[in-house]
């Protein structure tokens, strides 16, 4: 039988049942806090907090399930989380907490996955599931887990990954240092380009790699410049490990954290010793290709497309004559005419459609800065880019204006040359027939009663003769002849005193005439009337310019031409020349007359122009000289004569300039053998003879001449040669008949002048040489002086 409690024991088991009662309901107090303070953390997480029942199935989920997967709390509820993700996932999560259920309470251990989890819209999107198994008294009763979107995070780790991929398969170096400088991180390509590992490089600074090349300044303005928060840019001319140089293009950038605080540098650099060497290669071979353009006397040019100019060299500015800042850029059309302009467009556009460069083509015209013409010889072929595009042209231009001036010298002296042989034919046939005119003058005059009153008629008929012999001295003159009686002149005196005076009376009295001599102006020697008649020809042709009031100046100074200047005027020689320059105010002449005034018979409105230049001409070449003439319309003339100097003439010569002195008639004896074609010649030389005195015997050819010498048994004295027989030349037939008589003494006469083939026969041994048309006197005086050896 049981025994029945005190009323102390139920005292004491009332109390203890309160007591417990109490505890309870204050731990299901503190469960219920606990619980809410759970919820309510669940609930405000950005992540989703979730517990399924030991079924599996969802018996809470955090409202954040909504913005993570679409779906709300009420349709999550009561799902199986194999709903949730792939098929592969929800694997991996079972096997990861059945994993866990065979521990013990105290060894489970939350367990992580990352795993694909459908959205309610259908795309799979990855999370992190943080789970573990809910283990009470040994029994499973579900899974509590944390679900996370790691989209974002995936997504970085993705850039991480292939920067971190491209940083290491870069083919730029890659170095990151600390505040300090030294090396935290270097890439492959920095080992491949240094020869330092990654171990070796690390920690170390990058002064490892300094050369010594640059200048402690370089550095200083990178470390001011990447401090600063700047980014630097520049060139490291640095050294490897083995020593070797090389060159790196880099930039080094600050780097800096989300504050803006710099935390160390990084180096980006790419390797450009090759580019280094090549344009060091190239830069000698401009250099190279620069100095040949710069010392070529031709113009090199460059234009694009549209003619302008890009680049050339210091010829061509030579050439067009401009600086190189006014031609950079300036289009052909600016310096040449519209219809050259036209032409060389066609050959630009020719040279583009074929692509076939034109070499050898002439720009006739170009116009200079200072508006002098040149003509230039030209090239032009297509400049091409990469890609094979036609960019523009380049060529070469040669300035060819002095080869033209040299090529039209060249013609107009053999033009000249052609036209004195003419001259010199013409002089000598009209000298033949005049010999028949003076000589029967004479004669006849001889033979006319002196009280006949006839003497007006003669003189009248001599000096037509004489003016006649004149003109025949003029062609003679252009034709290589002229050096009759050289004589040292001094032009002072022969200008001012001798022959002014003559020519003054010709010359407008509205024209003034001025003379300019220095005290030490050189001789030279030359014929007095030849000099005469080339002062008078140009004289006369200034006079005829001025059409009112004007002047004449006459100067005269010494010269010394050098090289240069005697090649550019072919027939003078270097040295010392006197030059006698005539210019005047008048008219001037254009381009077409002063090429012509040189021609004999050239004419023009002007008078006097024409024969008188031609023999100016002549009288200068056969002086040794030269003779040039400028001028423009509107401009004046300036004739310059250059004439070789010689040491001072004689004074006594000098006086006896100009003198015609009275020659009385010689009478001799003996026999002469004249040899001469011309019928009306022999007629009036034979009389002359016969009337001196002389016997007298004819041979018309060279071979007669030459059966007389060797076969007459008789002495024969003297023979008159003249140079030009229808058989043979004279010059021919001299040594011949100087072969049959040895003792012959020979006077060459001829209607050609003594210059030429009268020269060489008087260098071979003739004694003498008397012109066409000659007098009874001066034919006398000559057989004199040569018979009696004078």
């Amino acid at each position: 039988m049981t025994k029945k409690p005190t009323y102390e024991e139920l005292e004491q088991r009332i109390k203890e049942l309160e007591e417990e009662t109490f505890d309870r309901k204050k731990a299901e107090e503190a469960l219920r806090e606990s619980e809410e303070k759970f919820r309510a953390l669940a609930e405000n997480q950005h992540d989703v907090v979730w517990t399924v029942n030991e079924n599996l199935e969802v018996d809470y989920i955090s409202p954040s399930c909504f913005r993570m997967t679409g779906t709300t709390v009420e349709e999550t509820m009561g799902m199986n989380p194999k709903e949730f993700y792939t098929e592969e996932s929800y694997q991996r999560v079972m096997m990861k907490l059945a994993e866990e259920r065979q521990k013990s309470a105290n060894e489970i251990q939350p367990g992580v996955l990352e795993v694909d989890q459908y959205h309610k819209d259908g795309h799979l999107f990855p999370v992190e599931i943080t789970c573990t198994p809910i283990i009470i008294d040994n029994k499973f009763i579900g899974v509590q887990g944390i679900t996370r979107d790691i989209t974002e995070r995936k997504k970085a780790e993705e850039e991480i990954r292939k920067l971190s991929i491209a940083v290491e398969q870069s083919p730029s170096v890659i170095a990151i240092t600390d505040l300090n400088g030294d090396l935290e991180y270097v890439n492959p390509k920095f080992t491949e380009l240094t020869g330092y590992t990654s171990e070796e490089a690390i920690s170390e600074n990058p002064r490892i790699l300094k050369s010594g090349e640059q200048a402690d300044e370089m550095y200083k303005e990178l470390w001011e410049t990447i401090s600063s928060g700047k980014i630097w840019r520049g060139e490291f001319h640095n050294k490897k490990k083995n020593g070797e140089l090389f060159w790196e293009a880099a930039s080094v950038s600050p780097i800096c954290d989300k504050q803006g605080k710099i935390t160390g540098y990084i180096k980006v650099a790419e390797n450009i010793s090759e580019r280094k060497l090549a344009e060091e290669a190239l830069r000698e071979s401009e250099e190279k290709y620069r100095t040949i353009l710069e010392s070529i006397e031709d113009g090199y040019y460059e234009v694009d497309i549209a003619g302008k100019l890009t680049f050339f060299n210091d010829s061509l500015c030579k050439i067009l004559g401009y600086s190189k800042d006014e031609l950079m850029g300036m289009n052909n059309r600016q310096y040449t005419d519209k219809e050259t302009a036209k032409k060389v467009y066609q050959i630009f556009n020719k040279v583009y459609t074929t692509g076939i460069p034109e070499k050898g083509f002439h720009w006739p015209i170009i116009r200079r800065k200072d508006g002098m013409k040149v003509a230039v010889e030209a090239s032009a072929s297509l400049i091409r880019n990469v890609k094979d595009e036609p960019i523009g042209f380049r060529g070469i231009v040669r300035d060819i204006s002095e080869k033209r001036r040299l090529e039209a010298q060249l013609q107009q002296a053999s033009k000249m040359e052609a036209i004195a042989t003419l001259a010199g034919g013409v002089a000598h046939e009209f000298n033949n027939a005049l010999m028949g005119v003076m000589g029967n003058i004479e004669l006849l005059k001889m033979n006319f009663p002196e009280d006949a009153g006839g003497d007006k008629y003669f003189e009248a008929m001599k000096d037509s003769g004489h003016r006649m012999s004149r003109l025949t001295d003029q062609l003679l003159a252009y034709s290589q002849g002229g050096k009759y009686q050289p004589r040292d002149l001094k032009l002072d005196d022969f200008v001012v005193i001798e022959t002014l005076p003559i020519l003054q009376h010709d010359i407008t009295p509205t024209v003034r005439v001025e003379t300019h001599f220095p005290k030490d102006i050189s001789y030279i020697s030359a014929d007095y009337a030849q000099m005469q008649m080339v002062l008078s020809a140009i004289l006369a042709n200034s006079n005829e310019a001025i059409e009112d009031e004007g002047l004449i100046r006459i100067t005269a100074e010494n010269k010394d031409l050098d090289e240069d200047f005697a090649k550019q005027h072919p027939g003078l020689k270097p040295g010392p020349y006197v030059c006698l320059t005539i210019e005047d105010d008048g008219k001037g002449m254009d381009e077409e007359t002063k090429t012509g005034i040189f021609e004999p018979f050239f004419t023009t409105k002007f008078q006097g122009r024409g024969m008188g230049m031609a023999a100016v001409y002549g009288i200068v070449k056969n002086h040794d000289g030269w003779i040039s003439v400028d001028s423009e319309l509107g401009k004046g003339t300036t004739v310059r004569i250059y004439l070789p100097a010689i040491s001072a003439g004689s004074k006594e010569q000098e006086a006896k300039a100009g003198e015609q002195p009275e020659i009385e008639l010689a009478i001799g004896e003996g026999t002469i053998l004249m040899i001469e074609d011309e019928d009306v010649v022999i007629e009036v030389t034979q009389t002359m003879l016969e009337m001196l005195g002389y016997r007298v015997m004819v041979a018309k050819t060279g071979k007669d001449a030459i059966h007389i010498t060797e076969t007459f048994d008789g002495q024969i004295d003297l023979a008159l040669l003249d140079i030009k027989l229808p058989d043979m030349e004279g010059g021919k037939v001299y040594p011949l008949i100087m072969k049959a008589r040895p003792d012959l003494k020979v006077i060459v006469f001829s209607g050609y002048s003594i210059e030429g083939p009268a020269r060489k026969i008087l260098d071979a041994g003739a004694q003498d040489f008397i012109q066409k048309p000659f007098s009874l006197a001066t034919l006398s005086e000559k057989l004199k002086e040569v018979l009696e050896g004078k």
